[in-house]
């Protein structure tokens, strides 16, 4: 039946010239309607229905039937206010339209169609009138608006996230900051006792890890969620990252008092990965399982070959989480509900998802409610052992003897310089200060150093010009330069490159690493790379 057929011919008025007059528009009227991109129907002084369009019947989900009472004022299956309480036929805004005799336009409503689907639409209802004010009947023009009302919803919550995001944010970042500032404290009494030196160490050590490991989390998800992010991809084996993670995790579970126990298989399991981001998802896993388990719990760790693939368990008999909390755990800055007790950033989880996946594998969660546990399960796809080659080749030892490099730091913060520059000096270097640009123009000029780390964001000249402007001269072409900053990403790295760094270091610098990256690079003064 052609879309133009979908009526009754009209209001029943019997033979008045008010009726005449509809039935003589009533072609031209359904053409108008039939054009529009929306739902369209009209109704009889009585509000049974006389004509609808395609676009009704797709948001109805069905087609009425005409002049039937059953389909009264609206074809649709059923109505619901935004609120979600139900609107009887007889009070929709069709109906009122007619009872009152004017228009409301404008107006919510939410459709369920036959299948239960739920549909958004702005209702615009208006009675027709003859010349005389007599009602001849009505039309109501619906839009459908349930994607702009899902962005809506959509951005609401995404607002609602972010503000609980940065809350936690501040949470998680102050929390180190209190036992670093009692350490702080007790190494400021006169001469503390020598157990009370290394109690207060121990405690900024493990919580500026702690720190660092948030923030380094939360520039991987801006990474990744920018499509910025690669893998280093080798050939490795699954035990070196499991090794790798557990090192790092180790002292955690056991201040907590844990049982670790662990079931690596002899069988070395070759994959292609990037052996630090797969050891970050172990570590986070094994982190998360200390924290979430009371002390003095057991954490498992497994490993095993299942056909072309390696399956990692990492399991607790921690506080468990809630059923209804599973399926949306992997989702950035999801923390599950208060009475789960999972705290966090709630990107740790949604990370590691995200690194496994770009190793073409799968992470799931299981656990069976509150206090009963939970496991994660990572599974990685192997490759033939037969075609793997490892690199023999190992890491530069910091602190090889024999080796003494001039290295000038540059930095306006007075703290982060001269802290840089003793430890250098503790390891057999020598080291000199600059705070800002022109100072370290005229310490290098005198100095003439092997080494030039400088911060990025200086006062005055920042740390690119003041590369650019070391490079320009003979004396620092084949000088190591390497920039200092709390900017990591591909564009900061990139600026660093043109300006003549060799190296671009986030901050905060694990300082063994940046002694063996010293080492490797002054034996290799043309080489150059990104950490």
């Amino acid at each position: 039946m052609d879309s133009l057929d979908r009526g009754a011919g009209g209001p029943r008025s019997g033979g008045s010239a008010a009726g005449a007059a509809w039935a003589g528009s009533e072609l031209h009227f359904r053409r108008l309607l039939e054009t529009l991109p929306a739902g369209a129907y009209t109704c009889d002084a009585a509000g049974l229905i006389t004509y609808f369009n395609g676009h009704a019947v797709r948001l109805w989900g069905r087609e009425p039937r005409l002049l039937e009472p059953v389909d009264r004022f609206c074809g649709s299956f059923k109505l619901f206010a935004v609120d979600g309480t139900p609107i009887r036929h007889d009070q929709c805004w069709m109906a009122l339209a007619l009872k009152e005799r004017r228009e409301y336009n404008g107006r919510e409503i939410v459709i369920q169609q036959p299948d239960g689907r739920l549909l958004t639409a702005l209702a615009h209802a208006s009675p027709l009138l003859d010349e005389e004010g007599r009602l001849l009947g009505g039309v109501n023009v619906l839009v459908d608006i349930t994607d702009r009302k899902q962005a809506e919803d959509a951005l609401r919550a995404a607002d609602r996230s972010k503000d609980e995001f940065l809350a936690v944010l501040a949470h998680e970042l102050r929390n180190p900051l209190a036992p670093i500032r009692n350490a702080v404290h007790l190494l400021q009494r006169g001469e503390p006792h020598e157990s009370d030196t290394r109690y207060a160490v121990a405690v900024i050590d493990r919580q500026m890890r702690h720190m660092t490991r948030l923030i380094d989390d939360l520039m991987d998800v801006a990474r990744i969620t920018r499509d910025r992010f690669e893998l280093r991809r080798r050939r490795i084996t699954v035990q070196e990252a499991l090794e790798a993670s557990l090192e790092s995790s180790r002292p955690v579970i056991h201040e907590a008092g844990h049982e670790l126990a662990t079931s690596i298989p002899a069988e070395d399991l070759w994959m292609e990965g990037d052996l630090t981001r797969l050891a970050q998802v172990f570590s986070n896993l094994l982190h998360n399982a200390a924290k979430y388990t009371p002390r003095k719990g057991r954490i498992q760790l497994t490993a095993r070959r299942e056909g072309a693939s390696a399956v990692i368990t990492v399991q607790d008999n921690g506080v468990g989480i809630p059923r209804e909390d599973l399926p949306a755990l992997f989702s950035l800055f999801a923390r599950g509900a208060p009475s789960s007790s999972r705290g966090g950033l709630g990107i740790g989880l949604g990370l590691a998802r995200r690194l496994v996946e770009m190793h073409h594998g799968r992470i799931e969660a299981r656990s069976e409610g509150p206090g009963r546990g939970s496991a994660f399960v990572v599974t990685l796809p192997l490759c033939d052992p037969q075609t793997d080659r490892r690199d023999s080749a190992g890491p530069a030892k910091a602190g090889a003897p024999g080796v003494r490099l001039r290295v000038l730091v540059v930095d306006d913060n007075r703290d982060a310089a001269e802290s840089l520059s003793l430890l250098l000096m503790v390891e057999g270097h020598e080291a000199r200060v600059a705070h800002d640009g022109e100072e370290a123009l005229r310490e290098a000029a005198a100095f003439h150093p092997d080494v030039v780390l400088l911060d990025v964001g200086l006062p005055g000249m920042s740390g690119h010009e003041l590369a650019r402007r070391l490079r320009q001269g003979p004396a620092f072409r084949r000088t190591l330069l390497v920039a200092l900053t709390g900017w990591g990403q591909p564009a900061d790295r990139e600026l660093s490159r043109r300006a003549g760094c060799d190296l671009h270091l986030v901050k905060p610098v694990d300082p063994a690493r940046l002694l063996e990256l010293l080492l490797k690079q002054s034996r290799s003064p043309d080489a150059s790379s990104d950490v």
